[in-house]
């Protein structure tokens, strides 16, 4: 599960990575509301964790804007400001947890564990194309009922196809979906794990086709012959 982080504070940042790492979640993080903005509408993430003193902007701002969309990420109020009004404007602004600086990283770390486990879909399900099946908990694939392995980047990539499957994913939405943040990934790595997904497809034998989309990204759909006739504006 991936965890966006909204706090200007680099050292604060550094410490919750380190913490949020230990539990197993994938850290990004955004110093300002702005890369706040950004990374919510181009990144799917299983919860925020959100500072309300930002500099460009009252963090408040970034969870209105958040649920005027209905945008419904759980999100973790971390705030210096810890007077009983303060604490009840998160909560009717739409926040799910309020929690006040200074703060001990485990509390931290176990209210937001209880929040992804009362999320819609924490608990994972099967995503299914085809004679193609992913659960997402525990990241096992099959096809036609038989276990198929695959390697962590590689099932990285399937989910995101499957969750949009019959539409086209840019290569940058998959690249930060499958590496969130991370530097240094190079420009064909995506190519490269698509390539190896596919093999690892047909050779199991599933009826279904990734299929890439000159100018906008890969698409997956049931196998049926041919490329599906899409824009590049539809990626996505």
């Amino acid at each position: 599960m991936r965890i966006l982080v909204v706090e200007d504070n680099g050292e604060l940042v550094a410490l919750l990575t380190k913490a949020l790492a230990r539990a197993g979640l994938d850290v990004d993080a955004a110093r300002n509301a702005a890369d706040a903005e950004t990374s919510l509408r181009t990144m799917h993430y299983a919860a925020v964790v959100l500072d309300l003193g930002l500099p460009d902007a009252d963090g408040l701002v970034v969870l209105d804007q958040m649920r005027r969309r209905r945008d419904r990420t759980p999100v973790l109020i971390l705030s210096a400001r810890g007077g009983l009004d303060d604490r009840l404007t998160g909560l009717h602004k739409g926040a799910s947890d309020y929690l006040v600086k200074p703060f001990a990283t485990e509390e931290l770390v176990a209210r937001l564990q209880a929040l992804l486990r009362r999320s819609p879909g924490s608990e994972g399900h099967t995503l299914t194309l085809g004679n193609l099946s992913l659960e997402t908990e525990n990241r096992q694939a099959g096809v036609a009922g038989k276990v198929l392995f695959l390697p962590a980047r590689e099932a990285d990539v399937l989910e995101v196809l499957l969750r949009r499957s019959g539409r086209v994913v840019s290569q940058e939405v998959l690249e930060g979906q499958v590496f969130g943040q991370s530097q240094g990934v190079s420009s064909n790595a995506i190519e490269v794990y698509v390539h190896r997904l596919r093999r690892l497809l047909a050779e199991a034998g599933a009826n279904v086709q990734i299929h890439t989309i000159r100018g906008a990204g890969y698409l997956i759909d049931v196998e049926k012959g041919g490329v599906p006739d899409l824009l590049p504006s539809r990626a996505e």
